[in-house]
């Protein structure tokens, strides 16, 4: 019927064959396992034989439906799921169009054909912005054992010049204590500290290149001002939405009531309302206050800042050189 080792690896090939060509819409019956196993592993097999190692293969803990057909029921990741990993990669602005196809076509082969066949039109979508730095998946690698090994790291800090290449800012590289790896706007943030000072700084990792793991330990978080302070990743990520250095202030502005949606959309929901009347909200946040002026700027028509005056001398200053640009 089939070699001994093949005969030790059936039931890993039959549970290939309901990973690749099953779900519930697609059950397979014992002869279409049958004829899978000969057309595509060139196995001749039985009907009992199909059925004592799907029983295996449900003692291992698959889960295996038998009703009406053979089925893979519960996968590492469902469609949704799958979809959702996929477009996190394509929307990703950190990674470069090539690895970003790589990522994908890995994503789509967890899925079975019929899960690829729904998503093939996503190769046709336009051209989105990505990345230039192919030293990425490196740098976020070296970090992440950096972090794990509690060492520094130096790297290369790299902005765009007018030829649209990523030039260094510096000769000199930069000397980090790395704490963690966060997500914000589509891009991968190092939360870390410039040795030469006591707070939290912020680093593009797709900025970065030429990332060198060090034999000196970290900087412990105790002689770090914000973890000395106590520390809640996501309260600093809500305090810092656009990802800016410095210390958070207390923020108090109107805004009119239908902004309460992209409120909580940048801020989630640790800010206090303290007053509504007349289609206006009275609201104060804790929030890092360069942060905080560009968000004044973009929502400008329905934001108004109240406090900090520091702020608010910001604020009419930028929107008077913006007024003389326009109308000067």
């Amino acid at each position: 019927m089939y070699s001994t080792a093949n005969k030790k690896m059936l039931n890993m090939i039959i549970l290939d064959i309901l990973k690749e060509y099953s779900d519930e819409a697609h059950k397979l019956t014992q002869q279409e396992i049958i004829r899978k196993l000969n057309a595509l592993y060139d196995m001749k097999c039985d009907r009992r034989s199909v059925k004592n190692n799907i029983e295996y293969l449900q003692e291992l803990g698959y889960d295996i439906s038998t009703e009406g057909g053979y089925y893979l029921e519960s996968r590492e990741f469902d469609d949704a799921e799958l979809r959702m990993l996929i477009d996190s990669v394509l929307f990703s602005k950190s990674l470069t169009r090539k690895q970003s196809k790589a990522l994908v076509d890995k994503l789509c082969a967890m899925g079975n054909k019929y899960f690829s066949a729904k998503v093939s039109h996503i190769y046709n979508l336009p051209e989105l912005h990505h990345e230039d730095n192919k030293q990425l998946m490196y740098a976020i690698d070296a970090v992440n054992d950096a972090i794990s090994e509690k060492k520094k790291i130096s790297f290369t800090y790299n902005s765009y010049g007018t030829d649209l290449k990523l030039h260094p800012k510096r000769e000199e590289p930069y000397i980090v204590n790395p704490y963690q790896i966060v997500a914000s706007n589509g891009f991968y943030y190092l939360i870390g500290n410039y040795d030469a000072y006591d707070n939290v700084s912020h680093y593009r990792l797709d900025k970065m290149t030429e990332v060198r793991i060090l034999e000196e330990k970290v900087k412990p978080k105790s002689k770090v001002k914000d973890f000395a302070n106590g520390y809640s990743l996501p309260k600093h990520m809500a305090e810092h939405i656009y990802m800016f250095g410095g210390e958070s202030v207390r923020v108090k502005f109107l805004i009119d009531e239908d902004m309460i949606n992209t409120l909580v959309d940048w801020f989630g929901k640790d800010f206090r309302i303290c007053s509504v009347k007349d289609g206006k909200v009275t609201v104060s946040v804790n929030c890092n206050e360069n942060a905080m002026f560009y968000w004044a700027l973009q929502y400008g028509p329905y934001v108004e800042v109240l406090e900090p005056e520091s702020l608010q001398n910001r604020l009419k200053e930028e929107i008077g050189l913006i007024y003389k640009k326009y109308m000067g």
